[in-house]
């Protein structure tokens, strides 16, 4: 999700409402009810946020598989369009034993590449399950951790970044309050939503999103809910169903 957001829907800060699509199909499951409680709470508190299930439909519970294939999927993503990563991504799982860390060290590079990585992947790939395979990353030891200590053990892996980390912790660990303020779709659809006209910097955006705690997660994934509806563009996510 990070990069620039798709072109498309109501332009920003015009405060009018979206024009979203009524070819929007959610394959996920609905909210826990945990979620739903302390999403309720978060709208609210902020009327602009509850005003996107009403037009954009039920806010679906998107999931990422813990660990390392949860983190390899992310460097899957980065810096290409969701449709060629999704592509990439279904023939590296196509791969035997690929999403088995261990089995990843073994693969040569040229079938890799043949997949789809880029040097720069099958580099930042290994380091990361060398990570795995030595002990310095695991999914449980993760959950054990506060928010930022994981943010930190999982950016001190080369090739994953803070935005990385935070978006794995949003949807692998279900994370409420962990909010990605360098990401570019949450900066235009909050622009969208408060009439802002400009898309705020990474710091106005994080100060912006304090009002939201404890549930900034929650006002990610609505906000990311929103961009996609008012765009028509699937998510990385949304192309695995």
């Amino acid at each position: 999700m990070r990069g620039e957001p798709e072109r498309g829907g109501a332009p920003l800060g015009t405060g009018t409402a979206p024009a979203y699509s009524e070819r929007m199909v959610t394959p996920f499951p609905v909210l826990p009810r945990a979620e739903r409680i302390a999403l309720r709470r978060l709208c609210a508190r902020d009327t602009d946020l509850a005003a996107i299930e009403p037009a954009a439909g039920p806010l679906p519970w998107r999931t990422r598989p813990a660990g390392f294939t949860g983190l390899l999927s992310a460097i899957t993503a980065q810096q290409i369009s969701n449709a060629a990563a999704a592509a990439i991504w279904r023939r590296i799982e196509a791969l035997p034993g690929a999403l088995d860390p261990v089995i990843f060290l073994r693969i040569p590079d040229d079938v890799l590449r043949t997949a789809g990585f880029s040097r720069q992947k099958i580099v930042y790939g290994r380091l990361l399950a060398e990570a795995f395979t030595d002990g310095r990353l695991s999914a449980e030891t993760l959950d054990t951790m506060t928010d930022e200590e994981a943010v930190t053990a999982i950016s001190s892996i080369k090739g994953l970044g803070r935005w990385t980390a935070e978006v794995y912790l949003l949807f692998a660990h279900a994370r409420r309050d962990v909010f990605p303020a360098a990401d570019l779709v949450l900066a235009a659809a909050t622009a969208d939503i408060k009439r802002l006209g400009a898309r705020p910097s990474p710091k106005a955006l994080l100060a912006m999103a304090d009002e939201w705690r404890p549930w900034r997660g929650l006002a990610a994934r609505l906000l990311w809910h929103h961009w996609r509806a008012i765009t028509d563009r699937p998510s990385f996510d949304d192309m695995q169903q």
